[in-house]
């Protein structure tokens, strides 16, 4: 029998991916970070790779509609960072 992989939904375009093929963003208190290991405590919210929705994600500000709270700039850079880094 096969292992579940669990899938999770890009906060941008809204397409379903593997939790593995996203990069994950986690709000823990006041404090945002790029999660690596897609394991750190806090709200989550994931981004898939793909350059038109990462462009879209800066200029649209998806991550902000879902946390519900002003993203600092400096995580959407490390974001696109994380992207190129992981192609």
């Amino acid at each position: 029998m096969a292992k579940h992989v669990p899938e999770r939904m890009c906060s941008c375009c809204r397409n379903t991916f593997s939790k593995n093929e996203l990069i994950r963003v986690v709000k823990s208190g006041d404090n945002f970070s790029v999660d690596r290991t897609h394991k750190a405590p806090g709200r989550g919210a994931y981004v898939c790779k793909n350059p038109e929705c990462l462009k879209k994600l800066v200029k649209t500000r998806a991550l902000n509609r879902s946390f519900k709270t002003v993203v600092p700039d400096e995580i959407y850079e490390e974001v696109l960072l994380e992207a190129k880094n992981g192609e």
